[in-house]
């Protein structure tokens, strides 16, 4: 028997009537969703510098590079601490970058997909390892930074698109903006208790995850033992690789870390 609070039981008639009456809503939440996309497309756009530097894989490159010969990109513009532990980086942009991993569909439409990060390229790409990642990475050097008008923006995305040589922007998103990248999240949204939030409105006594802003992405143990959350414990996503094995040491001096991202 479980101590947390669960639903009404009634019978199978009346969970359908009221699955049927949420399912009208859920119609048209979607139909508003598919509004926006549609204003989305239609918004102007405004000319970036196309030969704004990146470090990556093949050492300097530009933004057009990052096309990869491709019409759009995608750039999760991914927060770091530099000189930090692999255990103190960002908690959300780990989160939403770990939520990526098949891109053909997104080739086949045109669209690269890349991970802009804030960090130097040798540290940074360290981290991609360790968290087994296969996406392009690029490192974005501070003078780019006011190009491509990324400063404090680290943590959001921003989409593309290129016209022979020239690179314009479309669209830009952060904070909750973010949250079409996570599978999790759509799944979680979807169960009995949620994503078990503080801010969520859920009935009463329904299961929270203690902890300031952005323990969500993070456990004090693995979640396979523990699923109490907290700014002290590594990113959750973390923890399978270290069971695995693999090196998170990122070839620094490690810093204290002071602050976390906030997504």
């Amino acid at each position: 028997m479980t101590t947390t609070p669960l639903p009404p039981v009634v019978d199978r008639t009346t969970y359908l009537h009221e699955r049927a009456a949420l399912l009208d809503r859920e119609k048209a939440h979607t139909r508003t969703g598919d509004a926006l996309a549609a204003a989305r497309r239609r918004l102007p756009m405004t000319e970036v510098d196309a030969t704004a530097p990146l470090d990556g894989a093949a050492g300097r490159v530009t933004l057009l590079d990052a096309f990869e010969g491709r019409t759009q990109l995608f750039a999760s513009y991914h927060m770091w601490h530099t000189g930090h532990a692999a255990a103190d980086q960002c908690e959300g942009c780990t989160f939403f970058s770990g939520g990526v991993g098949e891109l053909g569909y997104l080739h086949s439409r045109g669209v690269t997909y890349a991970a802009l990060c804030q960090g130097p390229y040798p540290e940074s790409s360290r981290y991609r390892d360790f968290m087994g990642w296969e996406m392009p990475w690029y490192s974005v050097p501070e003078e780019s930074w006011d190009p491509l008008d990324a400063r404090g923006f680290f943590g959001g995305k921003v989409c593309y698109v290129r016209d022979g040589d020239r690179v314009f922007e479309t669209y830009r998103t952060t904070g909750r903006g973010v949250e079409p990248m996570s599978a999790s999240y759509g799944i979680l949204d979807m169960t009995v208790y949620g994503r078990q939030e503080a801010w969520e409105d859920s009935p009463e006594g329904w299961p929270r995850r203690a902890g300031g802003e952005g323990s969500q992405f993070r456990s004090e143990e693995s979640p396979t033992t523990n699923h109490r959350a907290g700014v002290s414990g590594r990113p959750t996503a973390q923890w399978s690789r270290i069971a695995a094995g693999r090196d998170d040491d990122l070839g620094s001096d490690h810093a204290p870390a002071t602050d976390h991202c906030c997504h």
